[in-house]
């Protein structure tokens, strides 16, 4: 992305341009999969995955989506491998691989599960192993330059301790998801309002519920499927192998549903997996039905189950943008700076930020150091990190850029120390009506708080305290961030 970001320059529309490469890798890679049983069926494959892995978050470029991709396109070559023998398809495999735990170490299950397979099945001889392995160190490079660079105790501090141990209690969600309302956030607020189409749908809060055993146990059927035709066919059949090693791919993924079953990461997941359920539906039918006529009937049949569990994390979101394309909904609301510019779901927030950046803009000069964070310190929900793209000028003056819940508030965490050697803070309100039944509901350590209180001094405050601007000031302005927190509604950014 940043090598992207020196090509096409650092615009969102050229980061969501990266974004939609991503997703194309996604939905084309499931495509090739699928391709073994004809072209309708890989159609349909591609189109159940646009509809999973377009809607959560839009065309953003997230790693996730980037991992996915290039895993995905290694289960391609490696079982390509399987049919031509060819050692080349085997390196291919193993340095898209190694790209993909560049992007995402955490894949390594699902990527480990369907590799294994593939030259288990493949009776892989010990050069097989050696080329899959030198391809993966190759693609791995951006790794151990990573490592050199930055040391191993720190790598494995941002990828692993940070992210995997300390934030887990601030962003769990439970299992299974509450019967009655939303446990996440987002979806609580996305969801409140009924879709305009009126057809009977069960609850946001109940689709929840049901897609997260759905995924479960399709995420389980998928490679089973797969593994017992190709037993009973006594490993002959290319197309079962296949099936089973991408199967295994999206059971690998489960855990990343398991952690926060949200409507995001529960499509994030079932995108491999709900996509892959087509192919393995035709050979369920087997030879009943002609392979065009299984084809259609089982993308059909996939449809009408996203309808049933799913229809307000899927369809309803793609329906929306697409009608925002076309025109029939406004877009949401601008806030730019020169070239730099962001929307937002609310129009107090961009009005709010619009009315900053002039303020920040004169009193600041290049170089100057900022922090952007929520009003009240002790509580790091999310951090609206937009301000430090709308301000590329200034540096980020913390080592906690998205503010997560346990990491930043924690006492001793250092975020004192770093808004010590900040020039401004821009602290925000838009997500104090943050609630969800997990430590990020915490009021942890005051040293932030009290932070700002002896080296800043209030300059404004926007809309009804939705922004808060702060400048360093001489002995600090004496009171703390906390004392002008108000309640708002946490408001989804991007949102259409």
């Amino acid at each position: 992305l940043a090598l992207w970001y020196r090509i096409a320059g650092d615009t969102l529309e050229s980061q969501r341009t990266f974004g939609l490469l991503q997703h194309i890798g996604i939905i084309f890679a499931l495509y090739a999969l699928a391709r073994a049983w004809g072209h309708l069926a890989a159609v349909g494959t591609a189109l159940v995955a646009a509809m999973m892995i377009l809607t959560p978050i839009g065309l953003s470029a997230l790693a996730w989506h980037g991992a996915l991709a290039l895993g995905l396109w290694s289960v391609v070559f490696a079982v390509r491998s399987m049919s031509t023998g060819g050692l080349t398809d085997l390196w291919w495999a193993g340095g898209l691989a190694g790209l993909a735990l560049g992007y995402r170490p955490d894949l390594v299950v699902a990527i480990a599960l369907a590799l294994v397979f593939v030259l288990w099945r493949s009776r892989a001889d010990r050069t097989g192993w050696s080329v899959l392995a030198a391809g993966g160190f190759v693609g791995l490079l951006p790794m151990w330059f990573h490592l050199v660079r930055v040391g191993p105790g720190t790598a494995i501090r941002g990828m692993v301790v940070d992210p995997i141990v300390e934030l887990r209690p601030g962003r769990e969600l439970p299992r299974p998801p509450g019967w009655s309302e939303a446990d996440g956030a987002l979806q609580a607020v996305a969801e409140g309002v009924p879709p305009w189409w009126g057809l009977p749908a069960i609850g946001h809060s109940q689709q929840l519920f049901f897609w997260f055993f759905a995924v479960i146990m399709i995420a389980v059927a998928v490679p089973v499927v797969g593994f017992v035709r190709a037993r009973a066919s006594g490993w002959s059949d290319r197309r079962a192998g296949l099936l089973t090693a991408g199967g295994l791919f999206g059971l690998g993924i489960l855990p990343q549903a398991m952690q926060r079953p949200d409507s995001t990461h529960l499509a994030w997941v079932a995108v491999v997996s709900w996509s892959l359920l087509v192919p393995s539906l035709i050979v369920l039918v087997r030879d009943r039905f002609s392979i065009g006529r299984r084809a259609v009937g089982a993308t059909v049949a996939v449809g009408l189950l996203m309808l049933v569990v799913c229809p307000f994390y899927t369809y309803r979101h793609y329906l929306l943008h697409t009608r925002v394309s076309a025109g029939q909904l406004p877009v949401p609301f601008l806030v730019e700076r020169g070239d730099h510019r962001f929307w937002f779901g609310d129009f107090f927030v961009a009005k709010a930020l619009n009315e900053m950046i002039p303020e920040l803009e004169a009193r600041s000069e290049p170089g100057d150091r900022l922090i952007v964070g929520p009003a009240d310190l002790s509580r790091t929900i999310y951090s609206d990190v937009s301000v430090y793209f709308l301000f590329p000028e200034l540096e980020p003056a913390t080592y906690y850029i998205e503010m997560d819940p346990g990491l930043a508030d924690a006492e001793g965490s250092g975020l004192a120390a770093d808004i010590a050697t900040a020039d401004f803070l821009v602290l925000t309100n838009i997500w104090t009506g943050w609630n969800e039944p997990n430590a990020s509901d915490l009021h942890l350590s005051q040293e932030g708080n009290q932070a700002v209180a002896d080296h800043f001094c209030l300059v404004e405050r926007y809309q009804d305290n939705l922004v808060l601007l702060y400048e360093r000031c001489e002995g600090g302005g004496g009171v703390s961030p906390a004392a002008v927190t108000g309640r708002f509604p946490v408001v989804p950014n991007d949102d259409a």
